[in-house]
């Protein structure tokens, strides 16, 4: 690879990784060509854009971020053959590498940048499948403003009920 594509290369990575929030490096490496298309596919599927690239690139491509991003934290991890998942789920690439892990012994999950969160190492893959999406979290939070105001008129309604039920019955005696 010479120098110019090389730089290319960075400058691709960069802009990819740059402008995603949510990209898993994964290791895949002991698997088969079939295998390897076979989670290509679904990863296809899922919307996510599997890649691999050498370390050293990914690594300049990092480093050319702002340190706010907090990307520092992903170079231990970079050594070995280095799988990228990029997607706009957060926890699409550890659920397929939780589905596809259950027939092979791979991918091993390297590490997940996650909105500047980095979760490293394979033990962390229960955790990212456990993520909520922002479209879960939004519904849950609706659903807690909503709890009190149901409440409160399901109160209003049943306490109605009851007056009514006692003026009524009030009003028998009376005649």
């Amino acid at each position: 690879m010479t120098r110019e594509e090389k730089t290319a290369a960075i400058e691709v990575l960069r802009e990819e990784l740059a402008n995603t929030p949510f990209f898993y490096f994964a290791d895949a490496s002991t698997l088969t060509v079939a295998k390897i298309n076979q989670l290509r596919r679904k990863c296809f599927e899922q919307g996510i854009k599997m890649k691999v690239a050498k370390n050293t690139l990914i690594r300049k491509a990092l480093e050319s971020e702002p340190e706010a991003k907090g990307f520092a934290a992903l170079f231990e991890s970079l050594h070995g053959p280095t799988t990228i998942m990029i997607s706009d789920n957060p926890k699409a690439p550890a659920k397929i590498i939780e589905e596809f892990r259950k027939t092979n012994e791979r991918p091993l999950l390297k590490a997940a940048y996650i909105d500047t969160s980095v979760y490293l190492g394979d033990d962390q893959l229960k955790t990212l499948t456990e993520l909520k999406s922002k479209e879960e979290m939004v519904g849950e939070i609706i659903g807690l403003l909503q709890s009190p105001g149901r409440t409160l008129a399901s109160q209003l309604k049943a306490s109605g009920s009851k007056v009514a039920g006692i003026l009524k019955t009030l009003e028998e005696r009376g005649q």
